[in-house]
């Protein structure tokens, strides 16, 4: 498993004190909130977040401790910044999207169905894609279908709803 986790984007900077527009990738921007340093991808760079708040759905406005002028937050554009995984808190039985792509999936008899190759939000409930051949599957993310997840042996076991593996 990944120790540092995609977090933001900047897309922009925002103001002249240094602040940076940042798309989010996580549930909700306030996650941010209780962060008080990002990273690089390696973890070899440390980012200090003075603060960051929400602007939108999906978007926060951050400051980084240093960043004080528009050309050093401009300097910062299109970076993708990370978190430590240590640092972020999940409810019981949720996982991190990241720790789910790339998964193993299996049916209740151990039949192979392919690999989580995407996690769709629709809003009622998340949605897997799962790839077997080249072909793609959608299962829903709900307590019916997905019986067991086990992020450290990388395998998920569903039910394996009627009519979903069909090959027609």
């Amino acid at each position: 498993m990944l120790k540092y986790l995609e977090i933001v984007k900047i897309v922009s900077i925002h103001g002249i004190r240094g602040e940076v527009n940042a798309q989010v990738w996580a549930d909700s921007p306030a996650v941010l909130s209780k962060l008080k340093k990002l990273y690089s991808k390696d973890g070899s760079r440390v980012y200090d977040l003075d603060r960051a708040r929400q602007k939108s759905e999906n978007m926060a406005i951050l400051k980084i401790r240093g960043i004080d002028t528009p050309e050093a937050a401009q300097s910062l554009r299109n970076a993708v910044l990370y978190a430590d995984r240590d640092d972020l808190k999940l409810p019981k039985g949720s996982f991190f999207i990241a720790d789910l792509i790339g998964m193993q999936i299996v049916s209740t008899d151990g039949e192979p169905l392919g690999k989580i190759t995407d996690v769709l939000s629709t809003g009622a409930n998340d949605v897997y894609e799962i790839t077997k051949n080249d072909k793609k599957y959608y299962i829903p993310a709900i307590p019916s279908v997905v019986l067991k997840t086990d992020p450290e042996a990388g395998v998920m076991t569903i039910f394996k709803m009627e009519g979903l593996f069909d090959e027609n």
